[in-house]
């Protein structure tokens, strides 16, 4: 259990923790494609939900990631299960996605479109207001994110504690 803690602390919190000139080399959208795959180590989903195959990563609308996000996930398992990732214009099919990073001025539609759908969603406070279960800002100079454990519940999706902890605010209710 202790190495599990400092396995998640060493991987999330190295890029967060790093001197300025070494978060310089690193930009903010690498860190956010990082952080994708290993989101889902900490996250489970519900029996019904999408529980074998390849670990789906959607990214809906504005790409950011270009192809960082398939280098990050690339060679990740979680369980024995690889990743893959999809690009989509709409949200529609995305119910098929695990993870789905929602991005650009249609995010609250594609959120809403999404329901109560076993996906964890990902937003960037770059890309608007919308807020996904797992929401990116920039906090002094460095990539933190939001965690709304409330969603996620109605979801059916458990969050680990471990992820929780690292997050800069979590909503419970």
């Amino acid at each position: 259990m202790k190495s599990a803690r400092a396995s998640i602390v060493a991987a999330l919190g190295a890029v967060l923790l790093a001197p300025s000139p070494a978060r310089a080399e690193v930009s903010d959208v690498a860190v956010k494609a990082a952080f994708l795959p290993r989101f889902a180590r900490y996250v489970t989903w519900p029996p019904n939900g999408h529980t074998s195959g390849p670990m789906t990563i959607c990214v809906i609308g504005d790409d950011p990631f270009g192809g960082l996000l398939n280098q990050a996930a690339t060679g990740q398992q979680v369980d024995g299960r690889s990743f893959m990732v999809k690009r989509m214009t709409s949200g529609a099919g995305a119910v098929a996605c695990n993870i789905a990073f929602v991005g650009g001025s249609r995010a609250g539609e594609i959120l809403a479109g999404l329901g109560r759908q076993p996906v964890l969603t990902v937003t960037d406070s770059r890309s608007g207001a919308a807020r996904g279960i797992i929401h990116f800002a920039i906090v002094d100079g460095r990539v933190r994110f939001f965690i709304d454990n409330a969603q996620a519940q109605a979801r059916g999706l458990a969050i680990s504690s471990r992820l929780l902890a690292l997050a800069i605010g979590v909503n419970q209710r």
